[in-house]
């Protein structure tokens, strides 16, 4: 049995049943009245360059995205009802992305260290 370790985002939303058509831009400006969008993708087959008919939404605050999940839930955007609701982030990935960032930083810190020597 796999055990789950995932949380919910509180600043990133999921946006399902997208209009194949619509692209991150047009999500960002759809998003955007509620609150100041850091992030929005609509993601892409990578051989046909298709919507894939998902995207996702970051706020930079819990607040707006909220209130994005509240207000947008069940909206049409260019014809389709949208499925909008919490993304889950992997618990695991985040910590290996901050440890690689981290790693890549230190990195740089020593180059630049041994550079001025």
């Amino acid at each position: 049995m796999s055990e789950d370790n995932s949380t919910l985002s509180q600043t990133k939303l999921f946006v399902g049943g997208l209009n194949w058509k619509l692209r991150g831009m047009d999500l960002k400006n759809e998003f955007s009245k509620f609150g100041e969008v850091t992030f929005a993708r609509v993601k892409l087959e990578q051989e046909t360059n298709k919507s894939k008919g998902f995207g996702f939404v970051e706020f930079a605050n819990p607040e707006a995205a909220a209130k994005a999940q509240k207000a947008m839930d069940g909206q049409e955007i260019m014809w389709r009802v949208v499925k909008v609701e919490f993304a889950r982030q992997d618990n695991d990935k985040i910590t290996s992305n901050n440890y690689e960032q981290t790693s890549t930083n230190e990195r740089k810190k020593q180059s630049i260290e041994q550079a001025m020597l």
